[in-house]
């Protein structure tokens, strides 16, 4: 049996065990869910963090507004919330996009050509370890004033995490597994699509959980400190908070951390499709 043929019937056979498995472990993973000792301690410490911060905010009412005057700004302006978010929102797509892209396209050739880690990381490591607030003005002498230089420093922010977790995944390999296709006379290309890529998939999925909420940060900050056009929910945060206009400060806030969650959230979901095999100690338990 040719080498093509078997790595055909392990993808058949790994397919056929994905569909007899998944939904009793999508059902385990529901119900656990589903449980009041999942979802109430998260619930009452939201409901205690609220509380405190109404008492705080009725006894301070020039340090931070109250939940509901943040949530009449929201009410009252909400064609301009919506048009900012939109502006933050395109540069964490493309900006978290192509950072995630180009780490993880790095930590591949990293991975196979070790010659090039070497030659590459050193670089990599003193471009991460400059502050991003230092790097941003230049972005917009060589870009302009336009998104190009928000899109860059949100890709920046975003592309160490994801390759540093790539990389450990692409070489975190099974050796009994890669032994076995060796003596099987698989390629190089057979060897990293069965097996390094598929195998690092957990380590690319924590680098997300990291790089995403990373993006929003990395958007508000380009908006702080690229000048240019005004727009954002970060350059919101700024000029409301030069007025001293606190609810429309918050409330950017509060827009900022609703996106993160929900990029969070939408990576959770399309984790436990991809890993479901990963999750299964975790149900048990």
């Amino acid at each position: 049996m040719s080498t093509t043929e078997t790595s055909a019937l392990a993808v058949q056979a790994a397919t056929s065990a994905t569909g007899r498995r998944f939904s009793p472990l999508a059902s385990a993973k529901l119900k656990q869910n589903l449980r009041w000792t999942s979802w109430a301690p998260a619930v009452i410490t939201f409901v205690i963090a609220a509380a405190l911060w109404q008492i705080t905010a009725i006894a301070n009412p020039y340090v931070i507004p109250t939940i509901d005057q943040v949530w009449m700004s929201l009410i009252k302006d909400a064609d301009t919330y919506w048009a900012n978010m939109l502006v933050t929102s395109l540069e964490v797509v493309v900006g978290a996009s192509s950072g995630i892209l180009a780490g993880f396209i790095l930590a591949i050739i990293m991975a196979e050509f070790q010659i090039m880690e070497r030659a590459i990381m050193p670089l990599v490591v003193v471009v991460m370890v400059t502050p991003i607030v230092a790097i941003a003005p230049a972005l917009v002498v060589a870009f302009g004033f336009g998104m190009t230089p928000k899109f860059i420093v949100t890709a920046l922010v975003v592309f160490f995490p994801m390759l540093v977790n790539s990389l450990a995944g692409l070489r975190d390999v099974d050796d009994r597994a890669l032994d076995v296709m060796k003596t099987l006379h698989a390629s190089r290309w057979e060897i990293f699509r069965d097996l390094r890529f598929t195998g690092s998939m957990p380590y690319v999925f924590a680098g997300l959980r990291i790089a995403l909420p990373l993006a929003i940060v990395g958007a508000a900050v380009a908006e702080f400190v690229a000048a240019g056009q005004q727009a954002g929910l970060g350059s919101l945060v700024t000029i409301a908070a030069a007025q001293a206009n606190l609810p429309v400060t918050w409330a950017s806030i509060a827009l900022l951390c609703l996106m993160g969650v929900i990029l969070i959230s939408l990576l959770a979901l399309v984790r436990e499709r991809v890993l479901w095999w990963s999750d299964g100690a975790a149900v048990g338990r």
